[in-house]
């Protein structure tokens, strides 16, 4: 009679009960009597389910004793994986993530920055806390022809955990239906490497409490919902990259050539993948000082080919294959990026390359591209809204512009620098309306650029942007863009006239009269000699300045350019004032006024007319000086410019000083001060600071005098002025503090 089972495996009795060829229950002989008379033989047809006895006559109880089959298969699929280095910190993030109840883990980040190491690294390093398996899947994001279907995966999962492959279901959802099953009470650690999106992931989350690992080159926000907690990886710092140098190469190298050693890794971006595949080069090289790896690499055009082994393009494969992936706008903007003229850029640049490709809304549409870019980790995130690339991964988009047609480059850059260049003239309409009077030439109508509500955030998005405009005059000099390069100079005069950034001006100022000589542009050229000038007389060539004054006074009359030529009267006045021949400067600057004046340019009139005042204080007539000074700051307030009428304030304060009116200089400097730290103007307002410590100084309070000569040094020092040594000197003459 058959007894119902209790659970799965076989049983016995006393005796023993065999199986035929074909899994059914078949009473055997009782071994202990087979050679008795008594003897029988039962058979049982069928198949039975569970424990069974076929018996004649049954004498006393039958007993059941059940025992596991020992088939379970603990399937241990991950792969090797490289060495790491110095990831502590996202090995205890990822430690803090165990819970009871599970755990999903999503590592993005670049391409080759190492997060499957990582994921294989800490899986590893949970020893036997998931004793029942550990299963992989490449999900083929980014890398094949097509990513991996969710069926293909758990139909794989099933196989390895043993079930025969003539009873994995076909259908997908039954398939879900038994992975889930299976492991609901199993403890298992599970990675799917190369996630394209979270939808292709989530059919593959195991349940029950395992430890899921997601990598991705994208954030997969989506996942968010199910419980997955982001850990983004960035490359390496310098320490770790060069040890994991060391360790790939395996040899003293990296000991004999540190500095070397350092520069490589830099060049590799300290991306994981881009330092082992130079570090294999040099290892398959042992001769080879590394030195050598960093020229290759330090030449850009040639840097992603030096990154290839035995001609497999490790590193351009990788960021190839996030490449192919990308919509059409998508594309355009990375690879177009890749020429942007400064590290970091926002929305309104994307928005000037792409054009009227995205209408309605350019800025919007370049925005979602952006973003897009970001959760591919072909980007990253700067400041304030801004994107940057890593360095490999902006000469690999560069590549990618190159492979397309020379006039889609050419509109790019061209793109990129109207967009500056528009915007910067809008600063400079509003910091120096004045100045702003030469034209502009743009590629297309409808420029995007920066609105700015006020002369603070004009000021501040030229500091702000700084390294960009002059890295984006360079370009346009690269790209015969003559008329770009010297109107973009033209337009950053605010930026240099009141930062003081000499060094970059001076670069400017030399590409843009070049270019302005290459358009045969005498307005132009006129201006980048005056403006250059002084800039050079700022810095301390006040030869070269006067030379250049000269040559543009040349270029104005040729060009029968009466106003330009009484303007650049005036800033001889300036070099000759700066060389110490104060007599000479006293005739350029009256010579100027009266020219001006004449001619109705009452700004540069005033300008002038404030230069006389400080021959005049120079020479030691201090009513002289006042009066000038009253007179011009009382013109440049009525047209308007308020950054010189302050200036102007602040020489009526140090004359008064000079005077012995001290509290009435205290009230004309302080109110200079103020305007000019609202100008930002850093220099101008350490000339102030330094007047008003000079004065405390003759008012006898030598402790406030040194807390303002103290601030003034700070600011001339960040601008490498040379008044700073006037101001050590004044520190010293008032003793060590009190």
């Amino acid at each position: 009679m058959p007894f119902p089972p209790t659970g799965p495996g076989s049983a016995t009795r006393e005796g023993s009960f065999d199986r035929d060829e074909r899994g059914r229950h078949v009473s055997g002989v009782d071994h202990e009597r087979a050679d008795g008379p008594a003897a029988s033989r039962n058979e049982l047809g069928g198949t039975v389910h569970g424990p069974s006895v076929q018996a004649g006559t049954v004498h006393g109880g039958i007993h059941f004793s059940m025992r596991q089959a020992d088939n379970t298969v603990v399937p241990w699929q991950l792969p090797p994986g490289p060495p790491m280095v110095n990831r502590h910190r996202e090995l205890d993030a990822l430690s803090r993530l165990r819970h009871d109840n599970g755990t999903i883990a999503l590592l993005s980040g670049l391409p080759g920055v190492g997060k499957t190491t990582l994921a294989l690294a800490w899986l590893r390093e949970l020893g036997e806390a998931f004793p029942d398996g550990r299963l992989y899947a490449d999900l083929r994001g980014h890398g094949g022809d097509r990513p991996a279907l969710a069926s293909e995966i758990v139909g794989g999962f099933l196989r390895a955990f043993g079930v025969p492959a003539d009873q994995v279901p076909h259908a997908p959802a039954e398939q879900l239906g038994l992975y889930r099953s299976l492991t609901a009470r199993r403890r298992l650690a599970v990675l799917l490497d190369d996630a394209a999106t979270a939808a292709q992931v989530r059919p593959l989350l195991p349940a029950g409490p395992n430890v899921t690992v997601v990598t991705s080159r994208s954030r997969l926000s989506g996942l968010l919902v199910d419980g997955g907690v982001p850990i983004h990886l960035e490359p390496l710092d310098r320490q770790a990259a060069v040890d994991l140098l060391a360790a790939t190469m395996n040899d003293r190298r990296v000991d004999e050539e540190p500095v070397q050693a350092g520069e490589l890794v830099d060049l590799c971006a300290r991306l994981p993948l881009a330092v082992q595949v130079a570090a294999a080069r040099l290892a398959a090289r042992p001769t080879r000082p590394i030195t050598t790896m960093v020229r290759a690499m330090a030449d850009e055009r040639g840097r992603l080919n030096a990154l290839a082994l035995d001609g497999d393009h490790t590193v351009r494969a990788a960021l190839d294959v996030s490449y192919r992936d990308l919509p059409e706008l998508s594309a355009l903007l990375y690879r177009s990026l890749g020429v942007h003229p400064g590290p970091d850029f926002g929305p309104i640049v994307g928005a000037a390359v792409l054009g009227a490709r995205a209408v309605p809304d350019p800025e919007e549409a370049a925005r979602s591209v952006l973003e897009s870019l970001l959760d591919r980790n072909l980007i990253t995130e700067a400041t304030d809204g801004r994107y940057r690339f890593h360095d490999l991964i902006r000469l690999h988009a560069v590549a990618k512009l190159s492979d397309r047609p020379s006039q889609e480059q050419d509109d790019a850059v061209r793109a990129m620098l109207d967009h500056y260049l528009a915007t910067a003239t809008r600063a400079e309409e509003i910091l120096e309306p004045q100045h702003r009077s030469l034209a502009r030439d743009y590629a297309d109508d409808g420029v995007p650029y920066v609105e700015f509500a006020d002369e603070k955030e004009a000021l501040a998005w030229l500091e702000a942007h700084r390294v960009t405009l002059v890295a984006a005059v360079r370009t346009a000099d690269e790209a015969g863009l003559h008329s770009v390069a010297w109107q973009l100079t033209d337009a950053l005069w605010p930026l240099f006239l009141r930062g003081k950034y000499l060094a970059d001006a001076r670069t400017a100022h030399v590409i843009g009269l070049r270019a302005a000589r290459a358009c045969a542009d005498s307005a132009a050229e006129s201006r980048m000699l005056t403006s250059g000038g002084l800039c050079e007389s700022s810095a301390g060539g006040h030869a070269e300045a006067l030379r250049m004054f000269t040559d543009a006074i040349r270029v104005c009359v040729d060009s029968a350019d009466a106003v330009g030529a009484a303007r650049a009267r005036n800033y001889t006045g300036l070099a000759l004032l700066r060389l110490g021949r104060l007599d000479e400067a006293a005739e350029a600057f009256r010579e100027a006024e009266i020219r001006c004046r004449a001619l109705g340019d009452d700004r540069p009139a005033a300008l002038a007319r404030f230069n006389r005042a400080d021959v005049a204080l120079r020479s030691g007539r201090l009513d002289r000086a006042l009066e000038h000074a009253e007179a011009a700051r009382a013109e440049l307030a009525r047209v308007g410019d308020e950054y010189n009428a302050a200036r102007a304030r602040a020489l009526i304060g140090r004359a008064l000083s000079a005077s012995a009116r001290h509290d009435q200089a205290e009230a004309h400097l302080a109110a200079a001060l103020d305007v000019l730290r609202d100008h930002n103007a850093r220099v101008e307002v350490a000339h102030v600071l330094t007047a008003l410590g000079e004065t405390a100084a003759l008012q006898g309070r030598p402790e406030h005098a040194r807390q303002l000569y103290t601030e003034a040094l700070d600011l001339y020092d960040a601008a490498r002025a040379p008044a700073a040594e006037d101001v050590r000197a004044r520190l010293r003459d008032l003793g060590p503090p009190g």
